[in-house]
């Protein structure tokens, strides 16, 4: 998640955010671990955060670089200048999912590789980084 967050960082998750409203476009989720990805190299990790691109309707492609939400090119602000996203074909996003990437895009497992995830397997919103203290701040 690069540049946004960094190996260490830690952040507070809001649980019961999608309980009461629908998951958004851009919003930071923490998620269930899909079957068959990295593991890490303990091992041991079973949730995965990333950023939400495309919600269950939406078309998503990648052109030349970019990333086209129903046919508009999104900013992405959040990325490092000159960020390509490649590996991304023209889909639609079935109703109750969401098409999740890292911000880290030239390095990321993500739904470019596992596709999109069920709702059901959002842990919650990741809302804020508390540590390291010298970078507390709004995601």
């Amino acid at each position: 998640m690069e540049p946004t967050l960094n190996v260490g960082d830690r952040v507070l998750v809001n649980k019961l955010s999608y309980k009461l409203h629908d998951v958004h476009r851009g919003d930071v989720v923490v998620f269930e671990r899909p079957p068959g990805t990295s593991t890490g190299e303990d091992g041991e990790i079973k949730d995965l955060i990333k950023r939400v691109v495309a919600i269950g309707g939406d078309t998503i492609e990648g052109r030349q670089g970019d990333v086209y939400v129903n046919g508009e090119v999104i900013d992405e602000d959040y990325l490092e200048p000159g960020t390509p996203t490649d590996n991304l074909p023209l889909m639609t996003i079935l109703e109750g999912h969401v098409f999740v990437m890292g911000d880290n895009r030239t390095n990321s497992e993500d739904s470019r590789i596992f596709g999109p995830i069920d709702e059901d397997v959002i842990v919650g919103r990741a809302f804020i980084r508390v540590l390291p203290i010298t970078d507390i701040g709004w995601l």
